[in-house]
């Protein structure tokens, strides 16, 4: 069974980024020397140098190799792309770049992009390195502001969520991996950090949500059926009551939690009550939301919101659940510029 688009996210192939890295290094190299004809080679170079960036967006010389070419090939306005792409990817704001709408970038486009990789980098192992404990607060804030929905982005600060788990602790990164994940629930990966953290905190029912996310999105894992045998050896002959997962209930209220959190920079008006014991199952109410949500563009809230209702029951919101499901992985396709 091949990879899903998500899965291929988590998981950047550095193998093959590098493989075709090294074919664009070959063929711009040939186009220096001027071997064979410059167009053919240099735009061998540049499809190479694309492929390179997309199996691996984590690797910076990816990012150098497009933006040499561009260079070479005068495309002021593939340059800017390029910048907007990894501003977006490391979660600043693109329109910086259109306040150079002046200045040449084929001059300083390079020069902008290495600044930016150098400050930023992509590799979380790396970036952590100069994280200081001081920088909690700082990190919190900018995280609360960023559109994570970009699937590089959500997966580059789920990794230095990760790594950040030792200095900030969990009160701090449980809610952002929750603010994350209300981005881009495919994340399987930050799902399964965050069953990891709630099961050591003893949060079995938070843990097995989490989990069970995690296993949803992604067919090959098995965490919350090892979760589950996990719980139920603990529990065999040492309670009288055996475990069993948690009740509709807390399920509604998790994905009610949710919700709101998906909300935070959607376009859809989304009213789940004053508080989650108060969530009430209007069918013709709830339809046309989704229908709104879905119509927005807002595939997250609506993911969540028909997830709830189709576990209180509601089988008729099945079809969005799907619908928002495949939405969500079509935002993954990434177009390298």
């Amino acid at each position: 069974m091949g990879e899903s688009l998500s899965q291929r996210l988590q998981h950047p192939r550095r193998s093959l980024g590098d493989r075709h890295r090294s074919q664009a290094e070959k063929f711009l190299r040939l186009s220096n020397q001027g071997e064979g004809e410059f167009s053919v080679n240099i735009q061998w170079a540049e499809q190479n140098a694309r492929q390179a960036l997309l199996h691996d967006f984590t690797h910076p010389e990816n990012w150098r190799m497009l933006a040499k070419i561009k260079v070479l090939l005068a495309d002021d306005i593939g340059i800017r792309a390029l910048l907007s792409d990894l501003f977006a990817v490391l979660g600043r704001d693109p329109e910086y770049v259109s306040q150079l709408e002046d200045v040449s970038l084929l001059d300083v486009g390079s020069e902008l992009l290495n600044a930016a990789l150098q400050n930023d980098h992509l590799d979380s192992d790396i970036w952590i390195q100069s994280f200081d404990a001081s920088d909690v607060d700082s990190f919190v804030e900018r995280f609360l502001k960023l559109d994570l929905s970009d699937p590089r982005c959500n997966v580059l600060f789920g990794r230095r969520l990760e790594r950040l788990w030792d200095i900030a602790g969990s009160d701090v990164c449980i809610h952002l991996g929750k603010v994350l994940l209300s981005h881009r629930p495919q994340n399987y990966e930050m799902w399964t950090n965050l069953g990891r953290a709630h099961e050591r905190m003893g949060d079995y029912d938070q843990a097995w949500l989490c989990y069970d996310q995690a296993q949803s999105y992604a067919g090959h894992l098995t965490v919350r059926d090892d979760f589950k045998e996990r719980m139920e050896s603990h529990f065999d002959g040492n309670s009288s009551v055996a475990w069993s997962r948690p009740e509709i209930s807390v399920r509604k209220d998790f994905l009610v939690t949710m919700e709101k959190l998906s909300t935070r920079f959607s376009d859809s008006v989304i009213d789940t009550g004053a508080s989650n014991e108060e969530v009430h199952v209007d069918q013709s109410g709830d339809e046309r939301r989704l229908e709104n949500m879905l119509k927005n563009g807002d595939f997250s809230s609506a993911f969540f919101l028909s997830r709830r209702l189709v576990t209180s029951g509601e089988m008729w919101a099945k079809e969005y659940l799907e619908a928002s499901k495949l939405a969500l992985e079509g935002k993954d396709d990434v177009i390298i510029p």
